[in-house]
């Protein structure tokens, strides 16, 4: 292990992003008029039956968060990889600003359209699901949070948005079976993204003590 230590040290750098491998997924939200919104998210975490999701405060996600308070999280697996990536580099808000515009991004006013996938009617939220993908989470926005010290969610510039949970679809092929609330972690294949680039799980690193308590336990 010393040896190891010797010829692989440790140095301090200074990354633009911390993306080291998260999940990807898709927002669906709409906004005062109704209007529905497509965008993809690699800021989402989950805590009991609350969703935490990082978006750009002035983005049309953030806007449409902000004044509707209502959100579709849509899975993806590795299957849906192109749906997502046609995504990159579109913005539902017009104009774009200049900033986006010099990287390369455009607007798009049908994000279903463009992404190739058809919207499905929720059940407790108003945004529409995304038919195609295999898991969906409606939920209702419960507090917002402005970061990096901004003093209030009108001046900042990112904000962490609280879901809580309202309504979870799944496909039935990933179901474990026998069970009627659980997913089977080896049919499910989430796609990440890391450093700005998309992957998919591996195999099972290791057998995990945890896997030991039955789920239902958390709902406590």
């Amino acid at each position: 292990m010393g040896t190891l230590t010797a010829l692989d040290p440790h140095v301090a750098i200074s990354p633009a992003i911390l993306y080291f491998g998260t999940p990807v997924s898709l927002l669906s939200t709409v906004d005062e008029d109704g209007r529905a919104n497509l965008a993809p998210n690699s800021s989402v975490w989950w805590l009991g039956q609350t969703a935490v999701v990082g978006v750009a405060a002035r983005s049309q996600t953030g806007r449409n968060l902000v004044a509707t308070g209502e959100v579709v999280i849509n899975l993806p697996s590795t299957t849906e990889v192109d749906a997502v990536d046609r995504l990159a580099l579109t913005t539902g808000r017009a104009p774009v600003s200049p900033r986006k515009a010099a990287a390369g991004y455009r607007h798009v006013a049908d994000k279903f359209a463009e992404a190739g996938v058809r919207p499905l009617a929720s059940e407790t939220v108003t945004p529409p699901r995304v038919a195609e993908l295999p898991v969906h989470l409606e939920g209702r926005v419960t507090a917002i949070h402005p970061l990096g010290g901004a003093p209030s969610v009108d001046d900042a510039s990112i904000l962490a948005v609280e879901v809580g949970v309202t309504r979870v679809h799944v496909r039935e092929s990933l179901r474990l079976p026998g069970h009627a609330n659980r997913i089977d972690p080896l049919r499910w294949r989430p796609l990440l993204l890391s450093f700005q680039r998309f992957f998919g799980l591996g195999d099972e690193a290791h057998p995990s003590r945890l896997s030991t308590i039955d789920e239902e336990w958390y709902r406590g």
